[in-house]
């Protein structure tokens, strides 16, 4: 039944799109037909939306409601801004407890790197050279597609952040916090991650028996945050609607193409990252290609298929184990690299947040561009099991750099079709970084 429902639905979006077509390109059409044609496909939708009982799918419905909501009623459209800064406002009240929980607990945990010796320290450079890479790829796609240009989003009231004009000794001397509540409540994403990056170093150095109860105590609440993210969530279809049909009813229907533009852009940011990045390693580190792509491709293909590189870490392990790598390294490496070594979410997060500032029409130099970076590099650390984590992320990022935040309300419309590859790629990055690291030890 479901299928059908399913056929139907796509049958009557595709009548609707040549519907506009003709009435664009050839003739007139009564508006009326059109109307019923399109509000028809989305109760189908809905429909399918209700057997499936997929977030991700709701998600989906919503934006398309939404923008027809803005193209077929747009004075209606602009009043639901309202719903979402409402869920702008939930998502924000995430950001801080949720950094902190995960870089502490992601610092502390690993505090026997002293044992591990020479492998901890290879494995955070090479984390640390490759995320970078993938950042930079990141930056240049996006610069180079400018996909974010000429969607010229109208001042929304209240919700943005005042562009700060620093210096450069300003700008460094606004890194560290001076109060930990005064950064939380301005919004202050790098100083938090300061803080925490500092707080975790330092109970790395208390003894273990005084550790263990802060520790106990960060990861209790790392899995609150990650579920009341989950439950925030919930709420997305409503704000992502709301969102979309305020934008549409207010800069017109273009706005879509600029998302798809973007899906583009990152799609082919990715394979560059593949291409220019991840197979010159593996070449250098002389990893047995056929072998190693036969042994990933279920792990990536099942990431790919949940958005979660939680679902794929057994899996992930289990292969890595049977390419020939020592227990030993990939049980330290691959969950330590699901904290630090998350290519495909860093990617996303530099191209997403110049998206902002394109579809903002905010020219940031490319000394901010370069903070804004490095900032992404440290607050995307421990949240790559966790879907739409990044867009938590982004969201408190942009909103320190002073960037508008509505625009990524638009990317909450097509983010399960990016979560998907930039998660893969996160579990793809990760299998390879256990035989890199096997191999410059000598163990591979």
């Amino acid at each position: 039944m479901k299928d059908k429902v399913l056929l139907l639905a796509v049958g009557a979006i595709a009548l609707s799109a040549i519907l506009s077509a003709v009435n664009i390109f050839v003739a007139p059409l009564p508006a009326g037909l059109q109307l019923t044609v399109r509000w028809a496909a989305i109760a189908l939708l809905a429909i399918c939306a209700c057997y499936k009982r997929s977030l991700a799918f709701w998600i989906l419905v919503a934006m398309v409601a939404g923008a027809a909501v803005g193209y077929d009623w747009p004075h209606t459209a602009v009043k639901l801004q309202p719903i979402g800064a409402i869920f702008l406002r939930l998502i924000k009240t995430i950001i801080a407890p949720l950094l902190f929980a995960t870089l502490v607990g992601g610092i502390a945990a690993h505090s026997d790197l002293k044992k591990v010796g020479r492998m901890g320290i290879k494995a955070i450079v090479y984390f640390e050279v490759i995320t970078t890479l993938a950042l930079i790829i990141g930056l240049a796609a996006i610069n180079i597609s400018n996909a974010g240009a000429g969607v010229h989003l109208p001042s929304p009231s209240g919700e943005n952040l005042p562009v700060q004009k620093l210096t450069a000794a300003e700008t460094i001397l606004h890194i560290f916090p001076e109060n930990i509540a005064k950064s939380i409540a301005e919004g202050q994403v790098l100083q938090v991650v300061v803080f925490s990056i500092l707080f975790g170093m330092a109970l790395a150095m208390v003894p273990e028996e005084r550790r263990r109860p802060l520790l106990k105590l960060t990861d209790s609440l790392a899995a609150t945050m990650f579920k009341f993210t989950n439950l925030v969530m919930y709420f997305a279809p409503f704000g992502v609607g709301a969102a979309i049909a305020y934008t549409v009813g207010s800069t017109g229907i273009g706005v879509l193409l600029n998302l798809a533009k973007l899906l583009g852009t990152l799609y082919v940011a990715l394979a560059v990252f593949i291409v220019c990045v991840l197979l010159p390693v593996a070449l250098l580190a002389r990893v047995p290609l056929k072998k190693f792509i036969a042994a990933v491709a279920e792990p990536v293909s099942i990431a790919f298929g949940t958005s979660s590189s939680e679902a794929a870490l057994p899996r992930a392990m289990e292969a890595m184990e049977g390419l020939g790598v020592p227990r030993q390294v990939v049980a330290f490496v691959m969950p330590t690299g699901y904290s630090f070594n998350l290519d495909g979410s860093t990617l996303y997060l530099s191209l997403a947040a110049i998206f902002v500032a394109q579809a903002a029409g905010v020219h940031l130099s490319l000394g901010r561009q370069l903070l804004l970076l490095v900032t992404l590099m440290l607050t995307s650390k421990g949240v790559a099991g966790v879907s739409r984590a990044a867009i938590v992320i982004l969201l408190g990022t942009v909103g320190s750099f002073g960037l508008p935040t509505e625009p990524v309300f638009i990317l909450l419309g097509i983010d399960p079709l990016m979560d998907m590859a930039r998660t893969a790629i996160n579990v793809l990055g990760n299998c390879l970084a256990t035989v890199v690291v096997a191999r410059w030890e000598g163990d591979f």
